[in-house]
């Protein structure tokens, strides 16, 4: 009886998990958007901007939405650490992608880095959503201008799930929106990466 009642509760517990990659280059903010989505998601205070350093290695999030765990990995963006997102495809369920707009002069690095993660055939049919980051900035590139210097990025993408948004890590400005259009893909894209089943 022990062990039926211990199946059922473990089958009535049971959740889906997601695994989304946040990466980008150096100082595009990726860390700051990783403490803005715990901020808002569990309600606590997240990092201030002066304590969060750069990413060296791997900083983990998790938050839960609709039942299901989402469970992010902010990976680092130097150059010499690039070379290990793509130990990440392969399980992930999505790619967030951060670019920062207030810095024109390394648009086309981002661009050149992002194009490498779409080249590689682990991220085939994975969503893929491109932030530009620090909108609040008076110099920041608009989003019209950073899709035009992405469309032909965009157009290797096919049929995929992708899009650019517009953000504020600092300010939260557009962070949920960019949370609720990742968790929509990844439940649309079940088939082709399904989720983790854990327990609660």
């Amino acid at each position: 009886m022990y062990s039926f009642l211990s199946g059922l509760y473990k089958h009535l517990t049971r959740r889906e998990a997601y695994y989304i990659v946040i990466i980008g280059l150096d100082n595009a903010g990726k860390t700051t958007l990783l403490e803005r989505i715990k901020s808002i998601f569990l309600g606590v205070p997240g990092l201030p901007p002066e304590r969060i350093a750069p990413t060296v290695g791997l900083n983990i999030g998790r938050i839960d939405i609709g039942g299901a765990r989402i469970n992010f990995q902010d990976l680092g963006g130097q150059t010499d650490l690039q070379t290990i997102w793509e130990r990440y495809y392969r399980e992930c369920h999505a790619i967030v992608f951060v670019v920062d707009s207030s810095d024109p002069e390394r648009i086309e690095e981002c661009r050149d880095a992002l194009e490498k993660v779409i080249l590689d055939d682990t991220v085939e049919g994975v969503p893929v959503l491109m932030l530009a980051n620090k909108q609040d900035m008076p110099q920041a590139l608009k989003l019209e201008s950073i899709k035009e210097i992405f469309n032909k990025i965009a157009e290797r993408l096919g049929a995929r799930d992708s899009r650019v948004l517009p953000i504020s890590a600092l300010e939260g400005t557009g962070v949920k929106d960019a949370v609720d259009w990742l968790f929509l893909r990844v439940q649309r894209n079940k088939v082709n990466r399904p989720p983790i089943i854990i327990s609660q």
